[in-house]
């Protein structure tokens, strides 16, 4: 890095899938973009199939000694308990490096639906949920989906059903990848329920596409970063081809610590912290804010300015509220290799293909059990991941709890490896709003950069946990249809960390949202944000793909702004 500090056009904090399409689009158009990325600069290279640097020592994530949550959750007495990560362990952390936590997703990628965008209309308000329609909607956003599936690279098969989105092609750019064998028994069992198993699309390539390899199905995907760049991470797909313009210029380990604002309210620098330890700042005509939902309320809320003195954005006290997660809840069943002719054994033993098979019967519930018409949401089926460790360490303890070693541990880990083929289901649905999920600034834990960090209450409704509960009945349901053997579900108001959204909702009332409908924040004219955080509901789908469609919208408002 220069010692001097160039001034950019754009400046974008964070680089994941909020940030790429930013940095990528003005980049096309010529402008001069500087990306400030806190975690490294990892490429394909640096990716191994390695189980102990994936999730026993979390090196794509930061040390909790430095950097932490304060996590706020309630106790058995219905009263609110915080603890900070750093003593209770839960990572909160998804992806820190160079196109953030899109290395490490496996690339279910949905589009959410039209009715998404109209929650509150479609459905009615809820008791103790702030549901607000979206200010723009599915149209505004089709074209945007559309570009991703080429720019990103998104494979898959578009088939009618009765839920499908309107689409303004007639199928993917990518066909389909390789599928697994088990796929045949998923579609017979959903058939003589009388589902329709519908074609999961995936952010994952399966033919080469503008200079990256496509799959080569080792298997590993969630949780690991991709060593062919077939995976549609914003560094493979978007930022490399930026910095190839020569316009994109990419700052790794430069931790942003606030945005300074003027007296007339605009932001005019960014103050970080780069990787030899030194403050510095930087300037530019137009700031964009990128970093996950958390994290981009904690810096907003830092950032206290002469017009901002609650922080960017905070004037009427809404950066940081509403915050989502996807509701929901996983489950599984056993496909017992003892159970099976030994022509089905090898089928099962497929290592590799994808599973790439949910259902979307119920994205919209007409039952008289849950009330009426409610939103409902989506059933991905998977197969178990292949790394081995979370396998095996449950292993170590007997069903009296007691500590196993020895040759009977040993024979417990190989049966649970390789005596069946274990297959999965996630289930997806709306985690409704409320007062009592949001992101605050922790007055007592600071970071290693003596930052305070952000803290989190992680509140849910109820309605969350009826609506996962009546999925995972129906997925349960198809497992048992295949003949699985131990059945096992669970749905909880626990948040997945990795599915997060909400904080800085759009809207066209500074009283209620922080950001308008083109994502630039009401009372700052050159900030915008472009990750999840606009997003006021999060749909019954993942997030990925709606945030990649809606950046590239944003990034040409910019356009038309600069």
């Amino acid at each position: 890095m220069s010692a001097h500090t160039p001034e950019f056009d754009v400046c974008v904090i964070g680089s994941g899938a909020g940030g790429g399409p930013v940095a990528f689009r003005l980049a096309q158009a010529g402008y001069q973009v500087l990306v400030l990325e806190k975690g490294p600069w990892l490429k394909e290279e640096h990716f191994f199939k390695d189980e102990l640097s994936c999730c026993r020592h979390s090196i794509f994530t930061p040390d909790l000694a430095d950097e932490q949550h304060v996590l706020e959750t309630r106790n058995e007495y219905g009263n609110w308990y915080s603890e900070a990560t750093s003593q209770s362990g839960w990572n909160f952390w998804n992806g820190n490096m160079v196109g953030g936590s899109s290395n490490l997703m496996s690339g279910f990628f949905y589009r959410l639906k039209p009715q998404d965008f109209r929650l509150k209309s479609e459905f009615g308000a809820i008791e103790g949920a702030n549901i607000e329609d979206w200010p723009i909607s599915y149209d505004d956003l089709e074209p945007y989906y559309t570009l991703v599936e080429s720019e990103v690279g998104v494979s898959g098969h578009a088939v009618a059903h009765a839920f499908a989105e309107p689409r303004s092609t007639k199928d993917f750019p990518q066909k389909p990848t390789a599928e697994h064998p088990i796929v045949k028994r998923i579609e017979s069992a959903c058939d003589a329920l009388g589902y329709q198993p519908l074609p999961t699309p995936r952010a994952i390539l399966s033919s080469p596409d503008k200079g990256r390899r496509s799959c080569e199905y080792s298997g590993f995907c969630g949780s690991y970063g991709c060593a062919s760049g077939a995976k549609g991470s914003s560094r493979a797909a978007l930022l490399d081809r930026a910095v190839e313009s020569g316009k994109c210029h990419i700052w790794d380990n430069c931790k942003v610590n606030r945005l300074i604002s003027g007296a007339d309210g605009k932001v005019v620098e960014a103050e970080f912290v780069n990787a030899e330890e030194q403050v510095q700042r930087v300037s530019a005509k137009i700031f964009v804010v990128a970093c996950q939902a958390v994290e981009t309320s904690r810096l907003l809320l830092a950032s206290v300015g002469p017009k901002h003195l609650k922080g960017l954005g905070n004037n009427h006290d809404q950066v940081g509220k509403n915050l989502l997660f996807s509701a929901g809840g996983a489950g599984s069943g056993d496909l017992p290799y003892a159970d099976l002719d030994p022509e089905s054994v090898k089928a099962l033993q497929t290592r590799g293909p994808f599973v790439n098979r949910n259902l979307q019967e119920w994205y919209v519930i007409d039952d008289e059990a849950l009330g009426g018409r409610v939103k409902g949401g989506t059933i991905d089926f998977l197969l178990r991941h292949p790394n081995a460790l979370p396998q095996a360490l449950p292993q170590k303890w007997d069903d009296d709890g007691n500590l196993l070693w020895g040759e009977t541990l040993q024979k417990r880990i190989k049966s649970a490896i390789s005596g069946q083929q274990t297959l999965n289901f996630e289930v997806f649905n709306d985690w409704l709003p409320t007062d009592n999920c949001f992101v605050s600034l922790d007055t007592s834990v600071k970071d290693r950069w003596n930052q305070p960090v952000a803290k989190v209450r992680l509140g849910y409704h109820e309605h969350d946990l009826k609506i996962g509960n009546y999925l995972a009945d129906k997925a349960a349901g198809v497992l048992q249809q295949m003949g699985a053997k131990n059945i096992n579900w669970s749905v909880s108001g626990s948040p997945p960390a990795n599915l997060m959204a909400g904080g800085c909702r759009f809207g066209t009332d500074i009283e209620t949202s922080v950001l308008d409908p083109d994502c630039r924040m009401h009372d700052c004219e050159n900030l915008y944000v472009t990750d999840g955080s606009f997003m006021p509901t999060g749909g019954s789908v993942t997030y990925t793909w709606t945030i990649y469609a809606n950046a590239f919208r944003v990034a040409d408002k910019i356009i038309a702004a600069l």
